[in-house]
């Protein structure tokens, strides 16, 4: 059993400390533990108690009526919510119910959410409105250590695992004109960000070469000058020195002079760095698709 501070459900909620205590002492929607000390904490089932709560809140559901409700007339209303007709963009709903399912281990109750996400969405709408927030809001975007290890392999292997899908029913690219390589750089292994950018480069018609996770600079260098590929992309997402980032970056920039260099990730580190000729930095998919003519 994992256990939660209130500042750590607040992050996978988006519900501040403050307002859930509000909630538990108003409506008894939470029952947190507590330590010797007096310090709150909670275990998964709160966490997934609280994250349905807030999920029937976008669907119109109060909180001083659900406080009371016990955990399974909660997750029947939560099953129920699913076949109803929600608002334009229910993205709060869905943003809950996808980090419930993840630390709760619920496969099926995964796959069904994102399903709907697809059918309502699609694949673009998905990644940015559901699984981008999500990701940013569950503290391992990027690489935070702040989600259980084995939540953050669970939750990541299933978005790997649609994104591959989606990849697959794309047509490999006829010509290698304005050609992609993308990669992540040694010791960086959290990939579904490159993963998106490798679906929306397939799916503009671009031919794209996906090398994967933790490339070392020499294989790179093989690669690109096998593939001769016109543009570059990679993520950075480790919480690494920003010098030794900028050094990286002036050697890409030496290496392939010629090349168009594109970057994206860690903003918190990315914003610490000093630009270099031909390497551009991606801060949104607007930007990237910007850079697919």
């Amino acid at each position: 059993m994992n256990l939660f501070s209130i500042s750590q459900l607040a992050q996978y909620s988006g519900i501040k400390p403050h307002t859930i205590r509000i909630w538990e002492q108003r409506y008894n929607a939470l029952n947190p533990n507590r330590t010797k000390g007096n310090t709150r904490y909670y275990d998964n089932s709160q966490l997934r108690r609280l994250l349905n709560i807030v999920s029937l809140m976008e669907s119109g559901h109060k909180v001083s009526e659900l406080g009371p409700m016990s955990d399974k007339k909660i997750f029947q209303l939560v099953e129920e919510v699913t076949k109803w007709d929600l608002t334009d963009e229910p993205t709060e709903y869905f943003i809950s119910q996808l980090i419930a399912a993840g630390m709760s281990y619920d496969e099926a109750h995964f796959e069904k959410t994102f399903s709907h996400c697809l059918l309502r969405f699609g694949m673009n709408g998905t990644y940015i409105k559901i699984i981008y927030p999500m990701l940013e809001r569950i503290g391992f975007m990027w690489a935070t250590d702040r989600l259980p290890p084995a939540h953050e392999h669970f939750i990541s292997n299933l978005i790997r695992q649609k994104l591959f899908t989606a990849i697959d029913y794309i047509p490999a690219a006829s010509s290698s004109e304005d050609s992609w390589l993308l990669f992540l750089p040694e010791n960086e292994f959290h990939e579904i960000g490159l993963l998106f950018a490798y679906y929306l480069i397939r799916i503009s018609g671009k031919k794209a070469l996906y090398l994967g996770v933790n490339v070392p600079q020499q294989s790179l260098v093989s690669a690109v000058n096998d593939s001769i590929p016109k543009n570059l992309l990679f993520f950075l997402v480790h919480n690494n020195l920003p010098n030794q980032v900028q050094n990286y970056l002036n050697e890409l920039s030496t290496a392939f002079a010629s090349k168009n260099i594109y970057f994206s990730g860690n903003q918190n580190l990315i914003r610490q760095l000093a630009p270099v000729k031909n390497i551009h930095w991606l801060q949104s998919v607007e930007d990237l698709q910007q850079a697919l003519p």
